[in-house]
């Protein structure tokens, strides 16, 4: 087969769109409510399109999550565990969600989850990726980012041979996270709602478009790939004793060099980056991951190329 040859997918018929996966993450949380009320704008002929939150107790407290995060339990010893009394609530209701939209990796699954997030972090409208090898899905963020040009929709592909992430969307044949920031937690702000909004409006408008037989001629994206998670310095009792250097702060996606600041210490003491590639930070002095130990992640810039897709439905129809 030659890079030009159309590869034939099947349709995509059965769409969710996640919101609440962390109840303070409230974009996600107001949209998924008011299309559950009048889903008429994200409704597309010839598919399913099911909104729903995800982490509804959470959501009610207005907290990241209740016992432990959702959107890090969704690998096989977690879905298959158990479910007795102390079973934690998150796990819990992975397994229903496992149930609805699953299971994971099987045939039954729904084709593609939007799970939508905010971070507090300054990442503008971001698309997660978690397979380099997925066609539909990155033809389908090369067609978001062309849409929103020539606003910046950077994606970030989370493929990492021990970064583990078993997220929420993963149930999914083809998953997608959509990052919107920065917003604080707890918070709505009406330039970042839009923003998401805009991001899975042009995302169904692709799969209508890819249902209804358009072709899709190969296509290359550039993609931030995760790399490395980087902590705070740290003192013998694991405190925190530097921050995120003014000249980092809000600087996702820029390169940062050997010599650059990374952290402050409250002594005035700089500390930098010695290494001598460039890479590209993100998440960083995201609020939530304070718990995780990370002050933000390293990236580096690779390009991906998609093949040349269509449908399948059309050769159903004709035969």
């Amino acid at each position: 087969m030659t890079s030009s040859s159309v590869v034939c997918k099947p349709p995509v018929r059965r769409v969710a769109i996640f919101g609440g996966t962390h109840g303070n993450e409230l974009s996600g949380v107001f949209l998924v409510k008011h299309w559950q009320e009048n889903g008429a704008e994200i409704q597309r002929t010839g598919m399913e399109v099911k909104p729903f939150l995800t982490n509804p107790r959470a959501v009610k407290k207005c907290a990241r999550y209740i016992d432990c995060d959702l959107n890090r339990v969704f690998d096989s010893d977690n879905l298959g565990r158990p479910v007795v009394e102390d079973i934690p609530y998150e796990v819990r209701r992975a397994q229903e969600i496992n149930h609805i939209f699953g299971p994971k990796g099987s045939d039954d699954a729904y084709d593609l989850i939007f799970d939508l997030h905010n971070t507090t972090s300054n990442m503008g409208g971001t698309l997660i990726l978690e397979n380099s090898r997925d066609d539909f899905t990155i033809q389908m963020l090369h067609y978001i980012k062309n849409a929103l040009a020539p606003e910046r929709c950077p994606v970030l592909l989370i493929e990492h041979p021990s970064l583990k992430y078993a997220t929420t969307r993963s149930v999914a044949k083809h998953p997608v996270g959509v990052e919107v920031g920065p917003q604080p937690q707890g918070v709505v702000r009406a330039d970042i709602l839009d923003k998401m909004r805009k991001i899975v409006k042009h995302g169904l408008d692709f799969v209508q478009l890819f249902n209804e037989g358009k072709e899709f001629p190969p296509c290359t994206i550039e993609v931030f790939k995760i790399m490395e998670k980087v902590d705070y310095p740290r003192n013998k009792n694991d405190e925190v004793i530097a921050i995120i250097h003014p000249k980092l702060q809000d600087q996702d996606w820029q390169p940062l060099n050997n010599g650059d600041p990374l952290f402050l210490t409250l002594d005035g003491e700089v500390i930098v980056y010695k290494e001598n590639c460039t890479v590209y930070p993100t998440f960083i002095n995201e609020a939530a991951y304070y718990e995780k130990k990370q002050a933000f992640v390293k990236t580096v810039k690779i390009e991906l190329t998609a093949k040349h897709i269509r449908s399948s439905a059309l050769d159903q129809s004709t035969s």
